[in-house]
């Protein structure tokens, strides 16, 4: 087993009977067709705003959030699109829209729906629990707990949405990609070779999955309005509301932050997200990696990543028999430095080894 790697920095998503990969402004979508055959489409997103802009930090996890939802809505369209049972005729509305808007209609309904998506987000998990605490302010006088209980709430709907959509067939199956982009991800960052056989043992936990991004937005949540309090019932609201992007921007960098470092704090603070994970990955079939390793490696070279040479891989058998007999050197003494990273880990092995056992 080679020695794992830093952070790969690709991200991904799952969609319909797929899996959206991302590196940096390039992404492919991997996605098994009906008729059993892996298309892989290839394309690139610059998103929103300038490269300036994305280095600012709280800023650029604003942005990152906002360019996620628009392409994670173009991915989820693409893969529909090899589902669609019939085609039908266009619909009055999408005439019109097409006649308004011409070439531009697309891209005008994704950013309705985008920004129709938010607005419901914002009102389901930021506005209702600040409703459903205030009915206990009567019995609660601490402002500090009633914080707390928002905060939970705003949990709890979370959970339950995600239990609830879970039932059905096809977003169960989308889970089961969720857990396939993982595995893909663990696996090469642990120095694995990107195969079948190797995706299966890994984790389908991750630091940097959206599931710990969503609880780490309601944990910052709770800290801002612990500390920002103001009597107005209205501006209570909208404070909420305008610092829904400073919390996520936040909350994007805890999660980067984590992604890109293995102490043995971080990896405490990141169990919870993924003890949530448990909800949003699955296991997934050999047929599913498989689709996923196509979308990996058609964005990401993660032989030159993990510094592969493939000739050196060659085994001894391939080789001439004289060649193959080499000299069997002593091993070098372990330095202090590696045996400390090698320490690290096994913990963190551990921890994946009781997140796996809780299921």
């Amino acid at each position: 087993m080679k020695k794992a790697c830093k952070s790969s920095g690709i991200g991904g998503q799952a969609v319909l009977e797929g899996i959206m990969m991302k590196n940096q402004e390039v992404y492919s979508i991997g996605v098994r067709r009906p008729d059993g055959e892996i298309e892989v489409n290839l394309s690139t997103h610059e998103g929103i705003g300038n490269k300036k802009l994305k280095k600012i930090p709280i800023i650029r996890g604003v942005i990152n959030f906002v360019d996620s939802l628009v392409l994670g809505m173009k991915c989820l369209t693409f893969s529909a699109s090899f589902y669609d049972e019939e085609e039908g005729q266009p619909s009055k509305a999408d005439m019109a829209l097409q006649k308004v808007f011409k070439d531009k209609a697309e891209k005008i309904v994704m950013g309705v729906t985008v920004a129709f998506s938010i607005v419901m987000a914002i009102a389901i998990f930021m506005i209702l629990p600040y409703y459903l605490a205030d009915i206990l302010r009567e019995y609660i006088v601490s402002d500090t707990v009633l914080a707390i209980a928002e905060g939970a709430i705003r949990l709890l709907l979370f959970i339950g949405y995600v239990l609830l959509i879970s039932r059905m067939k096809d977003i169960q199956r989308v889970f089961q990609y969720h857990g396939a982009e993982h595995k893909c991800i663990n696996c090469i960052e642990k120095g694995l070779e990107l195969k079948v056989e190797n995706v299966r043992i890994s984790s389908k936990h991750h630091k940097r999955c959206g599931t710990s991004f969503m609880l780490i937005v309601m944990v910052i949540s709770i800290i801002f309005f612990i500390f920002i309090r103001v009597d107005s019932p209205i501006l209570r609201v909208v404070y909420r509301v305008a610092l829904v992007p400073v919390i996520a921007g936040v909350s994007y960098e805890f999660i980067r932050f984590a992604g890109n470092t293995d102490n043995i704090i971080v990896r405490i603070l990141s169990i919870p997200g993924m003890w949530l994970q448990a909800l949003t990955t699955k296991e997934p079939d050999d047929d599913m990696i498989e689709v996923a390793i196509a979308a990996v490696e058609a964005v990401f070279d993660w032989q030159t990543y993990q510094g592969r040479d493939l000739e050196e891989e060659v085994s001894a058998e391939a080789l001439p028999e004289e060649e193959s007999k080499t000299e069997v050197q002593p091993e070098e003494e372990a330095k202090p430095e590696e045996e400390a990273e090698k320490k690290e880990l096994d913990e963190f092995q551990d921890i994946e080894d009781i997140l796996e056992a809780k299921e």
